[in-house]
């Protein structure tokens, strides 16, 4: 069999879609299958059980445990991807919580108050004391466990036995270990916290005996360990205070200036102390004065004898006894007394004795002050700015950077006093250096521009990227576009007797037609095709051969009449 002959007992072969056309029944069992195994699917899936979570995030322990038990009770179940949970069906998961609740599952890694619930009869002392403990640290850890990022917390803690002596009493500790989950970090608020919570809920537990460290043994719970003794709360508002009024300075001076040639620092001095003061004072009274009392009293004899004679018992016998008359009517009486005061006034006046007495009592001021100062107050500021100098022209007249007179620096002192609120009585300094700034020198400002490093850095580049061109061309123009004509190349021309070929594959394709008649017409129509596009081309490629050929049909034809 020649070349031309090949195409068209290949083309006569009927392709897999016509015999699947023309087999009538063979789509159709196709179908009926595909519909079969689909409600089979569907039925199967529609039976599977709905299951949803049973507990999560169990230790092996109580996981097992559980297994067990659901085995035992004929409970199916699966696992959620990753082993994190157990699944049950939807319509058992609240009967077999309940189930499993009756047998203590889970039981968990903690222990809390529980443990008092049984507690048996006669137990001691120490015992007892013991389970408090354990109840203790477990209620602990599972209120650290309850912060979102501690996957799990342990509690340990040492409670020393009291005593009735005051000096050999001992505070108690605490150490907390968490175990948080990958990717997530405490805080210094959040260990503060978790700190107070452990140091609250332990009796006469102070707060610096808490410990705290995560899995990987870091200590969280260290102190800063700066002399003044601050945490890292204070420590972080001091910096936002000194950078708040860096910043102050920096926004008013930057319009003078220009932007980036102003650098400020502060230092401020805070007082964190927590004072708490009560003071009483007394001062002078000052204008009028408020008489509280007075009190004055008067006293004057006449006529006493001094007293004479010799001393002793004879001189200082008592007066003699007096005598008062019952019968004595008023008006003698008064008659008396007059007689007396009549006499008393001729007579000779004796020695006399006045005595006077004044008590006054003042109001005094008083002045009662209780101050109780805040935390975090400020005791003094130390401010240090630097100002770049400005473009200007220096005595020859070129550009160059000269300094600030002294008017712009006190310009410039004064606003940034009243931008940081400058106190004097405070003792807050603020000291302004004008001064170039240092501009590194390039080392390659005088090398040539092929010698710079971002033109060998460019060229590197531009280098790379013609380098994968040429090797793009090379690979299209020498081996995918060779290729690629190689195999799209026309065939070989096939030998002149055209028509000898024609009718043999005709021949050969009715003989295998059988059956499939009509496959059979169209391979030979499309062989018959294609022999005929190949003559047109030949026939534009070389006329004088399809002359050649015509002239020998034409004179066998003759020979044939």
């Amino acid at each position: 069999m020649n070349a031309a002959t090949q195409p068209a007992d290949v083309a006569a072969k009927p392709p897999l879609l016509a015999q699947l056309r023309s087999r009538e029944r063979l789509p159709l069992l196709i179908g009926g299958a595909a519909l079969l195994a689909l409600l089979v699917a569907v039925f199967l899936w529609s039976r599977a059980p709905d299951y949803k979570v049973l507990y999560s995030n169990l230790g092996d322990r109580d996981g097992g445990a559980i297994i067990t038990s659901l085995q035992q009770m004929n409970v199916p179940y699966k696992f959620a991807e990753g082993g994190g949970a157990i699944l049950v069906p939807a319509e058992q998961v609240h009967e077999v919580r309940l189930r499993l609740a009756s047998q203590g599952l889970p039981k968990g890694g903690l222990v809390g108050f529980e443990l008092m619930d049984n507690q048996k009869f006669g137990i001691s002392q120490f015992a007892e004391q013991v389970n408090y403990q354990r109840a203790l640290e477990g209620e602990l850890a599972r209120s650290v466990e309850s912060l979102s990022a501690v996957q799990a917390a342990r509690v340990h803690l040492a409670i020393p036995k009291p005593s009735v002596f005051v000096r050999e009493q001992q505070k108690p500790s605490a150490s907390v270990l968490v175990t948080l989950y990958p990717g997530r970090v405490l805080d210094d608020a959040q260990v503060s916290a978790i700190v107070h919570m452990v140091a609250s809920g332990v009796p006469e537990l102070p707060v610096k005996n808490v410990t705290v460290l995560d899995q990987n043994g870091n200590l969280l719970s260290a102190q800063s360990g700066n002399a003044l003794g601050l945490d890292a709360s204070q420590l972080k508002y001091v910096r936002e205070l000194e950078q708040s009024y860096a910043r102050r300075i920096e926004a008013i001076l930057n319009p003078i200036v220009g932007p980036g040639n102003v650098h400020a620092q502060v230092t401020a001095d805070v007082d964190f102390n927590q004072v708490e003061q009560t003071s009483e004072n007394y001062k002078p009274n000052s204008g009028e004065q408020a008489v509280r009392s007075q009190q004055n009293s008067e006293a004057s004899q006449i006529g006493i004898t001094p007293a004479g004679g010799v001393p002793g018992a004879l001189s200082n016998q008592p007066p003699g006894q007096a005598t008062a008359p019952i019968t004595q009517t008023q008006q003698q009486f008064a008659q008396q007394n007059a007689a007396n005061a009549a006499s008393a006034a001729s007579a000779p006046q004796g020695p006399r004795s006045d005595r006077k007495d004044a008590t006054v009592n003042y109001e005094v001021d008083r002045t009662i002050r209780h101050v109780q100062q805040a935390t975090g107050g400020l005791k003094r500021l130390s401010a240090a700015v630097v100002v770049n100098y400005r473009p200007g022209t220096d005595a020859k007249g070129k550009a160059a950077m000269v300094a600030l007179t002294q008017a712009q620096l006190d310009q410039i002192q004064n606003l940034a006093k009243e931008a940081i609120g400058y106190s004097s009585q405070r003792g807050d300094s603020l000291n302004i250096v004008n001064s170039p700034f240092t501009v590194e020198a390039d080392p390659e400002a005088n090398l040539p521009w092929w010698r710079q490093r971002q033109n060998i850095e460019l060229a590197k580049q531009v280098g790379k990227w013609v380098l994968i061109g040429l090797v793009g061309l090379y690979l299209w123009f020498g081996v995918i576009r060779p290729a690629i004509r190689k195999h799209l190349a026309p065939p070989p021309p096939a030998e002149p007797t055209l028509a000898g070929t024609t009718g043999a594959a005709g021949e050969d394709g009715a003989d295998g037609e059988g059956a499939d008649g009509e496959s059979g017409k169209r391979a030979e129509v499309s062989a018959y095709e294609r022999n005929l596009q190949y003559a047109r081309q030949v026939a534009r490629q070389d006329p004088k051969i399809v002359a050649t050929v015509v002239k020998s049909w034409v004179g066998g034809g003759d020979e044939r009449g």
